[in-house]
């Protein structure tokens, strides 16, 4: 829909163009004229009302245990920019990945008993991580609620699809056929992503359709992950403030439809 507005101030009323509404608002003796445009191809429809977009939609996370100590951030609106540091250099890269392709600004500082061994460094950089998207979605309202993506790295195509659900699921169909990348145990990537999924609350599938290098099959289910987070996340000004739910509701708890 093609919109004009015109603000000018008079002492009289003035008269409304032909073909189109106009909203006339006296304050402090001026008048303030809105003219809209109705565009004969919509049928005369009143766009509906923009999300206020005001408010940032940035999560956060500290937490100190035994096991990890953690300071976390991210920003939905981001550009994709990173800093992080696990301890785990190859932990560090995918998490990069994960920003970058998402656009989602994360920082990430975890220091963790890696004297011990990675999964609770591995496991608790999930959960914060989803924690913050979680806290940063707020009530959901405007999203895309869904998304997918195919990521091809030379012989390997992986392909993510996931939604916003409020119902935490994963199927993961991958495998690897050695123990280690860099310094990182390859039995925790699907331990990332479960965590990552139960601690935002999506339903998450991720499989490796064909594929037999190590790194391009986890780098190419990371940056699935975050294409289809993008999707996922970003506004849609079509929907204004309305959740993307029959139910009006999605999470806390509700099967949402």
């Amino acid at each position: 829909m093609a919109r004009h507005v015109a603000v000018v101030k008079a002492s009289s009323p003035v008269a409304a163009p032909v073909g189109v509404i106009a909203v006339a608002v006296l304050l402090q003796s001026e008048l303030c004229i809105g003219a809209f445009n109705l565009d004969k191809h919509d049928g005369g429809r009143i766009a509906p009302p923009m999300r206020d977009n005001s408010t940032s939609r940035v999560g956060r996370v500290t937490r100190k245990t035994h096991e990890t100590d953690i300071d976390v951030e991210v920003n939905l609106d981001g550009t994709g920019a990173y800093q992080v540091s696990t301890g785990i250099g190859f932990l560090d890269h995918m998490i990069e990945q994960l920003s970058r392709h998402s656009l989602i600004d994360i920082t990430c500082r975890i220091v963790g008993d890696l004297h011990v061994d990675q999964h609770h460094t591995v496991e608790d950089s999930a959960i914060a991580i989803g924690q913050c998207i979680h806290q940063a979605l707020g009530e959901k309202a405007g999203i895309g609620r869904y998304g997918m993506a195919y990521s091809p790295m030379d012989e390997t195509l992986a392909r993510v699809a996931l939604d916003i659900s409020g119902r935490p699921w994963l199927v993961w169909k991958a495998s690897f056929t050695q123990p280690r990348l860099g310094e990182m145990d390859t039995e925790l990537f699907e331990h990332w992503f479960h965590s990552f999924a139960q601690a935002v609350g999506i339903t998450l599938h991720a499989e490796v359709l064909y594929g037999s290098n190590n790194h391009y099959i986890i780098e190419g289910l990371f940056k699935g992950l975050a294409r289809a987070m993008r999707q996922a996340v970003e506004l849609d000004p079509r929907k204004g403030n309305a959740v993307p739910s029959t139910k009006g509701l999605l999470g806390d708890g509700s099967l949402s439809g």
